[in-house]
């Protein structure tokens, strides 16, 4: 008989928001007590272990929202009406409820903690929550709204002890990283869906058949569990709500005065079909399981290899190279189909004694062009140790990006850019993609912090001070000032850290150095310009608060010119030690 389990997130949204601020750390200089970090972030989702010692019990588990509480609601606009997207339970409490106003619910409860709502960050985060059920708990889980999930768990419950025992360790896993959830097992997935909704809150566990060993069901724990062939018997004291039917049908049985699923599986069919048409008695015949309601699983993205296997095997490179070429011809097309192109890549010999070779290669730019694929792996086929024989040959998509429709060739084309794809993937392939690199702005005084690598072919990083179309700043048409100023000229060479500099002598408090020596060899300095004073960033770390240096440009006898700083300002000591560093040279 088919088990279906649903999973019911209440504050899946407030959650989140929860669980993300606990994960951001505070400020080093942050008064106060130190504050209670989540158990875990997200991203141990997906190494779930069920047989864990805390798994086992109740202890350990971390509450995903204290009522008691500051309340917290996220709200979102629709057209001009900004209203509650969802509520936590101390809000709930005082009365606040999705869909009212935020104005009046601000009105209401001044210590209102108000976040902008993120529904596509909802999804996404439901849908990695559903995957790693998927991999660890059973093969079919489908997403049934924005705050549920479908398990289909017929045949796989016996493998983690039970529907009981596993629907627990479930709700004590969400709890453990800071997740409320309810989950009910029934016999279809409507029943699941309207138990794990409204079981607790209409009596579910109070239902009129007597509950058996194997029909366990603790509201208290959120966990609901009916024994095979007595869901219709759970359902009847449920309230109409609980089949999943739009607000009119609902406001109009409101009016009919038919609150209860028993009092509406009482009514004869036909006048219910023509009064509300054909939903109502889909959804009944769903949840009874009349009809069959089937889930659609999600289904995560299978990475693209192609691979070819030999009969004898293969020993020579020209024998590798002459098959590589029908690979890389397989894995453009599988690429074309996807409509995606490599960024990275790995080239796999698998030797008889089940030694694997392998080839890391990667692309500056997403390609699928198999030419050039075949040419980069070609160059380093030499690396490749045969031993006593290679029996497979593979290609695996390490790392993919959307590609559409390449345009016509160079020699099609009346003029076109030169590509530097194919320069930069072979010097990358042969020195390492770390030491291949360019340097990209960041907004930030301090030198070290205003440069930063990036690939050589990436695009730029799009504005992330992105303004409203009604923002005054708009009105503002100066173009943005770069955050490398000409005035303020920067070295070729800057250093990874600041090196300290010895005998150094200089004039207090705004002279620059006469002589500093740098690695053990001495420079006289002959030509100085500063200061250029740079403070700390106090927003970053509270020890910057009183930080200050003071850059020198100085020249030495010999024309070599260097970008000195003094840490202080040679007055207040807690600007600094009046120490010097030397952090790059010019030319």
């Amino acid at each position: 008989m088919k088990r279906v389990a649903s999973l019911y997130l209440p504050h899946w949204s407030i959650d989140r928001v929860v669980r993300s601020e606990r994960r951001t750390p505070p400020p080093p200089d942050a008064l106060g007590p130190a504050p209670i970090h989540a158990p875990r972030p997200a991203d141990r989702i997906t190494g779930w272990r069920p047989g864990a010692r805390w798994a086992k019990g109740g202890r350990g588990v971390v509450p995903a929202f204290s009522p008691g509480g500051t309340p917290l609601v996220t709200a979102h606009k629709i057209g001009s009406r900004v209203q509650i997207a969802a509520v936590s339970p101390a809000a709930a409490a005082l009365g606040i409820a999705p869909g009212m106003a935020l104005t009046q619910a601000r009105a209401s409860v001044p210590g209102l903690d108000v976040r902008d709502a993120d529904p596509v960050g909802d999804r996404a985060d439901l849908e990695r929550l559903a995957f790693a059920l998927a991999r660890r708990w059973t093969p079919i889980v489908a997403i049934a709204d924005p705050d549920s999930l479908f398990l289909d768990i017929t045949g796989v419950s016996h493998l983690h002890g039970g529907e009981t025992r596993m629907a627990g360790r479930i709700v004590r896993m969400l709890a453990r990283i800071g997740i409320a959830a309810r989950i009910a097992v029934a016999d279809t997935s409507g029943a699941a869906w309207a138990l794990a909704h409204y079981g607790k809150a209409s009596g579910a566990h109070s239902a009129p058949h007597s509950p058996t060993s194997k029909d366990r069901m603790d509201g208290e724990r959120g966990i609901i569990v009916v024994s095979p062939a007595a869901h219709r018997a759970a359902l009847s004291p449920l309230p109409v709500a609980a089949l999943r039917l739009d607000d009119e049908a609902l406001e109009l049985l409101d009016r009919l005065g038919i609150e209860r699923i028993d009092e509406l599986l009482a009514l004869p069919r036909a006048p219910l079909v023509r009064r509300f048409g054909a939903a109502i008695t889909r959804r009944l015949d769903e949840a009874t399981g009349l009809a069959a309601e089937p889930l659609t699983p999600i289904m995560p993205q299978q990475p693209i290899s192609v691979e070819r296997r030999f009969a004898e095997p293969i020993a020579t490179a020209e024998a590798i190279d002459h098959w590589l070429g029908g690979l890389t011809g397989e894995l453009a097309t599988a690429l074309a189909r996807e409509g995606l192109g490599a960024r990275a890549l790995l080239f796999v010999a698998e030797r008889l004694d089940h030694q694997a070779q392998v080839l890391r290669i990667g692309f500056a730019r997403a390609t699928r062009d198999a030419a050039h694929i075949r040419r980069l792996i070609a160059r380093r086929i030499e690396e490749i140790e045969p031993g006593y024989g290679i029996e497979t040959l593979a290609l695996h998509i390490r790392r993919a990006e959307p590609l559409g429709p390449q345009t016509l060739g160079a020699a099609l084309a009346e003029k076109q850019t030169p590509d530097l794809a194919p320069l930069v993937d072979a010097l990358a392939n042969r020195i390492g993609h770390a030491r291949l690199w360019r340097q990209r702005p960041v907004e930030s005084d301090v030198p070290e912090r205003a440069v930063a690598a990036t690939p050589p072919l990436d695009p730029p990083a799009g504005d992330p001070t992105r303004l409203k179309l009604d923002d005054v700043r708009r009105l503002d048409e100066r173009p943005p000032d770069h955050p490398w100023h000409p005035r303020w000229p920067r070295p070729v060479r800057l250093l990874h850290r600041p090196e300290l500099l010895d005998h150094v002598l200089a004039e207090l408090p705004d002279q620059p150095p006469r002589r500093f020596t740098w690695r053990g060899e001495r420079h006289q300095v002959v030509r100085g310009d500063g200061p250029e004073r740079i403070t700390g960033e106090w927003w970053r770390r509270g020890a910057e608060r009183d930080a200050v240096r003071d850059y020198f440009r100085v020249e030495d006898e010999a024309g070599r010119r260097f970008w000195l700083f003094r840490r202080g300002d040679g007055v207040r000591p807690e600007t600094g030690d009046l120490g010097w560093f030397i952090h790059g040279t010019f030319g």
